[in-house]
């Protein structure tokens, strides 16, 4: 299986470009970030050509975290500000050489003009995407860490790819969220797997390494290989005490992988 450091929450420390050759330094296979627009696009693409890594995908700014704000795709009086930082994630994206696009639903009522609204905004992701030959993710995230976020499992996740039926459009599965939201990890994987466009894995439930908690990793990404799974893993945790001291789980999980 191949790892890659998700730099919104490894090696944070450092500016993007040395967090970047920091996960390669530390033996991950490939990188991926949340909100990369303080950084050049140039310079990130240059520090992705020195080290050889990939990266992955990024994330739609979010909006005003600090006023409750955790994306804003599916809120429709902030559609043109959605579609703006849609747009602007999209290009940043093809000028990095980034390779997909989270796009941050926020929160809501769960009601039918929010799900209208972010289906709408995910088809104009999407043309944006597929000029660019870009992806486009969708994440399911759990409702105890955002409480009110639109979309919160998989069946939704999925009715939403059926809809629009967009090649661009895939899940990004986080098994942290979808154990507390759902569980059944193993068979959710199983069937979910040609729409599934990226994983990610934390401990449960206090999202550090993914070496102790309710989920088996080793078991697992045994699983997810058998299963014929050929991407990337995303490292989505929050160190315990550092990204440096808390690396011993990939080497564990790549002994155990076959």
């Amino acid at each position: 299986m191949k790892y890659s450091a998700n730099l919104g929450f490894l090696y944070t420390d450092l500016p993007l470009p040395d967090a970047i050759r920091a996960a390669k330094s530390g033996g991950f296979d490939a990188v991926e970030c949340h909100f990369p627009y303080d950084t050049a696009p140039e310079i990130m693409r240059s520090a992705l050509q020195e080290t050889g890594l990939r990266m992955l995908g990024l994330n739609t700014w979010p909006g005003d975290r600090d006023a409750g704000d955790f994306g804003l795709a599916a809120l429709p009086h902030r559609r043109e500000e959605a579609r703006n930082e849609i747009t602007r994630a999209v290009d940043y994206a093809a000028a990095a050489g980034v390779e997909a696009v989270h796009v941050m639903a926020g929160r809501t009522e769960g009601d039918t003009a929010s799900e209208d609204c972010f289906r709408e905004n995910l088809n104009f992701a999407c043309d944006l995407a597929a000029a660019q030959e870009i992806g486009i993710l969708i994440e399911p995230i759990n409702t105890r860490d955002v409480a009110g976020y639109h979309l919160s499992d998989t069946a939704h996740a999925e009715r939403i790819i059926d809809a629009l039926d967009r090649p661009e459009l895939k899940i990004m599965f986080d098994c942290y969220h979808m154990q507390i939201m759902q569980g059944d990890l193993a068979m959710s994987l199983e069937r979910l797997l040609p729409k599934i466009g990226h994983v990610q894995i934390a401990a449960v439930p206090d999202r550090g390494e993914p070496d102790c908690g309710e989920v088996d990793y080793g078991w697992l990404m045994r699983h997810l290989t058998a299963l014929g799974y050929d991407g990337f893993v995303g490292a989505e945790y929050r160190p315990r005490i550092s990204t440096e001291a808390g690396l011993g789980w990939m080497q564990h999980l790549k002994g155990t992988a076959s």
